[in-house]
């Protein structure tokens, strides 16, 4: 007789044998997800979907983010738009209506010369956003991506002279060095475009503050790459050591070919995060520079210049609208960049969350 090699009832081992109606009466609530949970597994990577598309929508469920990036948004377009929905012109004076309060005829009230407040703050803010979008464009997405770029694949000595030249202008304060690139620069810039001016019958490059803006956003181009290029320089020599760079190389791919399809879509979302943080600073750059007197001059008219014309204690026991509206409206676009660049932060950068 062959041996028994059932073996025993599995509830002698330790195991217990359910039926299915002990099964049917199981309460299975404890194993369901939390809320946290299940939207972890929403944010996951899933077929078709890259990381900055689910960056993106990382962001996009943030509400504050969201409101933030709108009031930026409609402060910028309609900055951009002044000449569309400003009331009246920003050199247009009403001497009688000179530091008038706040009517429905001027919701910002009137400065010294009778202009409208309003009006002037939206062209302030215009100055703003130019010179941060020339800024950006220039010093950030220019000069920082293609240096940091080049510095982190090409090395040795092409990384030796990027670097060395970024620590030494990034040893002095930058605000310094613009100052004095500005103030230096600025009169031969004036002088030659008067001439300019002088010998083809044109006269709105000076007026409309063409010469201030270039001499600023140059200004902070030259002296702002470097942290850009830092960083990007520290992604692009992760990058080069990887499979897929090698294998572009094996391929017979160029440089050129290398880093813009190899290695700048890899550096996208530290990008994206480091421009985000840095809207503000240049802003700021260019506040400080008009109010020391030596940005956009008048009659452009400019936020900085507008809180230092009226940033006494006269003006503030006697017609604080005038310093109030300019002052709410640099803190309004200031918290704006704040809070974004914190949820861009957290969006974008897996260690943050």
């Amino acid at each position: 007789m062959l041996p028994d090699r059932s073996g025993p009832p599995p509830h002698e081992h330790g195991h217990r044998q359910h039926t299915d109606d002990q099964l049917q009466g199981t309460d299975w609530s404890g194993n369901e997800l939390g809320p946290s949970d299940r939207e972890a597994l929403d944010e996951g990577p899933s077929t078709g979907q890259s990381y900055l598309s689910l960056s993106m929508r990382r962001l996009m469920r943030k509400k504050v983010a969201v409101v933030c990036l709108s009031v930026i948004v409609l402060m910028y377009g309609g900055a951009l738009l002044s000449p569309l929905i400003t009331p009246y012109e920003y050199t247009a004076q009403d001497l009688s209506q000179s530091r008038a309060k706040p009517t429905l005829a001027h919701p910002f009230g009137s400065d010294r010369l009778g202009r409208d407040m309003l009006t002037r703050v939206i062209y302030g803010l215009r100055t703003t956003v130019i010179i941060t979008v020339l800024s950006l464009l220039g010093g950030t997405l220019i000069m920082g991506v293609v240096l940091g770029l080049l510095s982190g694949y090409m090395g040795r000595w092409v990384d030796g002279l990027i670097m060395r030249t970024g620590e030494v202008t990034s040893s002095i304060p930058d605000i310094m060095l613009i100052l004095i690139f500005v103030a230096s620069l600025r009169p031969r810039f004036v002088g030659a475009v008067q001439a300019f001016e002088d010998a083809t019958g044109i006269d709105w490059l000076l007026r409309l503050g063409i010469v201030d803006y270039a001499i600023i956003s140059l200004g902070l181009s030259i002296f702002g790459w470097f942290g850009m290029a830092r960083l990007v320089r520290g992604q692009v020599l992760q990058a080069r050591e990887s499979v897929y760079t090698e294998a572009a190389l094996v391929a017979g791919s160029s440089t050129v070919r290398i880093l813009r399809v190899h290695m700048l879509p890899n550096i996208l979302s530290p990008l994206i995060v480091s421009i985000s943080a840095g809207l503000g600073s240049v802003a700021g750059a260019e506040l400080i520079l008009s109010w020391i007197g030596i940005g956009v001059q008048p009659p452009v008219p400019s936020l900085g210049r507008m809180m230092f014309e009226n940033g006494s204690i006269q003006v503030l026991r006697n017609e604080p609208h005038l310093i109030m509206f300019p002052i709410g409206t640099v803190t309004l676009l200031f918290l704006c960049f704040s809070i974004l660049g914190d949820a861009v932060n957290d969006a974008f950068n897996p260690r943050a969350r």
